[in-house]
């Protein structure tokens, strides 16, 4: 279907924060405050050094942003005057490190956790903070493997890989009329699930895969790959991956003269992507779950605010904000930070976001959802069509 706008309103979560009993340990009084004030303490976590460190700050500033909104409109909690402190750590988009990270949050008592970034830094984490029952919301982890675990601390606010990965592959054989087609994948649990799903959709519609290869998510000489690639004459090469490797990729393949389309998913569909690419951006397609920005609720709203404050957008700062919001109106309708009260409430969200409207499923996944297409054209990406996952 062609590209979508929600008619309903946004209606920030901050304005309905209003009575909230905080139960003891699960927030404290901070130097600073005023006497009696309560503080919730909430983690956000992402690479925030490294090659994703423009998308991991991107999360942690559309966190940020809600944090801050939601203080500026006034919060109480139980009968106190209340505020919201960010609490933000550097998980490097590594696994073991970001096990350190969340054992960290979990021994500091915070309320909840927003994060993490990469599904393979976010799955090992989910145990530590499951086994502690605090509450998780990735705004951009997209494995399956993630909510598939059966953890009722575990959500997410964006579609995912099984969702993303059938459309992208009906995509590549309709749409494109790509039938002979290449697979690269970094071998992460995003990447690797990701190409793995959008193999089998692109199977299912008819394709035939000439070659899979792999990579890492630190690598940026292609050339070998890409030279083996060439021989087997694709129309298409998917890569399943971040922008710190897809923008080499189509660099290197035009340097090669390898005339394949390039495809890819919202770890390329990003700003930095086009600064990597340059010229051979142009033509690369790419997707990202949920509607494009222009057509959020309160997408140009929330963008105006962001790029005052913070600068461009790279991907996933609306969805930061949003889980923030979710897990502070859980708070508010259960009358408590506590997690063991408030965390049922999460899974009972009804809301309107700036991203559009957010319920979850019985896995903790987003209700419904849409994947949107992209082409570059003239160095910017622009939209192709919105689909609604599922149809």
């Amino acid at each position: 279907m062609r590209e979508t706008i929600l008619k309903s309103r946004y209606r920030s979560v901050a304005w309905l924060l209003v009575a909230g009993a905080l139960a003891a340990g699960c927030g404290k009084q901070e130097s600073g405050t005023a006497a009696g004030e309560t503080v919730v303490r909430i983690g956000s976590v992402a690479p925030l050094t490294g090659p994703q460190a423009h998308l991991g700050r991107d999360n942690d500033n559309g966190a940020r942003l809600a944090m801050d909104d939601i203080n500026a409109a006034g919060l109480t909690l139980g009968g106190k005057k209340a505020s919201i402190e960010l609490i933000s750590e550097d998980d490097q988009a590594d696994p073991r490190i970001a096990t350190i990270v969340a054992q960290k949050f979990v021994d500091n008592g915070v309320a909840g956790v927003i994060g993490h970034l990469n599904s393979g830094a976010t799955i090992p984490a989910s145990k530590i903070y499951h086994d502690a029952g605090i509450p998780q919301i990735s705004p951009s982890a997209t494995a399956i493997a993630y909510t598939a675990q059966g953890f009722e601390t575990a959500f997410r606010v964006m579609t995912n890989d099984e969702q993303q990965g059938k459309v992208l592959g009906q995509f590549a054989v309709n749409t494109l009329g790509a039938q002979r087609i290449a697979i690269i994948d970094d071998r992460t649990a995003y990447g690797q699930g990701l190409a793995d799903e959008f193999e089998k959709s692109a199977r299912a519609s008819g394709a035939q895969i000439v070659a899979r290869e792999f990579t890492s998510d630190r690598s940026t000489d292609f050339m070998a790959i890409l030279t083996s690639i060439k021989g087997k004459d694709p129309q298409l090469v998917f890569y399943g991956g971040m922008d710190a490797q897809g923008g080499p990729i189509a660099r290197q393949m035009k340097e090669l003269g390898l005339g394949a389309r390039l495809l890819g998913a919202d770890g390329m569909q990003t700003a930095e992507f086009l600064k990597l690419a340059g010229a051979a951006a142009d033509g690369v397609v790419a997707s990202s779950p949920g509607l494009s920005l222009s057509s959020m609720p309160e997408g140009q709203t929330f963008k105006q605010k962001f790029n005052a404050r913070y600068g461009e957008i790279q991907n996933y700062a609306p969805y930061a904000y949003d889980a923030v919001q979710v897990m502070v109106a859980a708070m508010h309708r259960a009358d408590s930070a506590d997690p063991r009260i408030y965390l049922p409430e999460i899974a009972r969200t009804d809301l309107q976001g700036v991203t559009g409207h957010i319920r979850f499923d019985a896995k903790g996944d987003i209700a419904g959802g849409y994947v949107t297409l992209y082409q570059v054209k003239n160095g910017a990406w622009q939209v192709l069509e919105t689909v609604e996952s599922g149809k």
